[in-house]
């Protein structure tokens, strides 16, 4: 795993290992930030469920203003951390140990650009989507990444879906404002 472009370009990454970890795959992520490309620079990023933190990263490393990087495992908090200091993004990057879905339900902060990729099977996706809406700037979007099986509403809050890219058994979901 890999910064693929930007500042931090060809930085090696750790991840925790085991098989509750999945980290999003390099087309994924190469997918995901074809889709954004025009959208990174100078933005607030939010990544839920961040894992090892590499979404993230790779939003700083593009020109992100800004990332909140969060996720419940300290574990996960750990390597955030430790990859966020190797890719030398510390100071832009911001690491929370909690539960998003509550930090979501209460933070103050707008985010213009969130990545929703909880774990596949928890659940979680749609109260995720559902929550962090209201967090979202007017001109925001927000992606998340699923199972080709998990179905999504066609519309969350005044947010509609726009469109669906497919890769193999992964898909990114994309939301905006009309």
């Amino acid at each position: 795993m890999r910064i693929i472009t930007g500042t931090a370009r060809g930085k090696k990454l750790s991840a925790l290992e085991g098989r509750d970890v999945r980290p999003t795959t390099d087309r994924v992520k190469e997918a995901l930030f074809d889709i954004l490309q025009f959208r990174i620079e100078d933005r607030r990023f939010l990544d839920m469920f961040a894992g090892s933190g590499q979404i993230g990263l790779e939003a700083l490393s593009r020109g992100a203003k800004s990332a909140v990087m969060i996720d419940a495992s300290k574990e996960s908090i750990r390597v955030i951390e430790q990859n966020t200091n190797q890719t030398q993004l510390e100071h832009q990057a911001k690491i929370l140990c909690a539960d998003a879905l509550a930090y979501v339900s209460s933070t103050a902060e707008v985010f213009d650009i969130a990545f929703l990729d909880p774990p596949y099977h928890a659940d979680l996706l749609i109260p995720a989507l559902e929550k962090v809406v209201r967090c979202i700037a007017e001109s925001g979007v927000i992606i998340c990444e699923h199972l080709k099986e998990t179905q999504l509403p066609d519309q969350v809050g005044d947010f509609i879906k726009e469109k669906t890219y497919r890769y193999g058994k992964i898909h990114l979901t994309r939301y905006e404002r009309p």
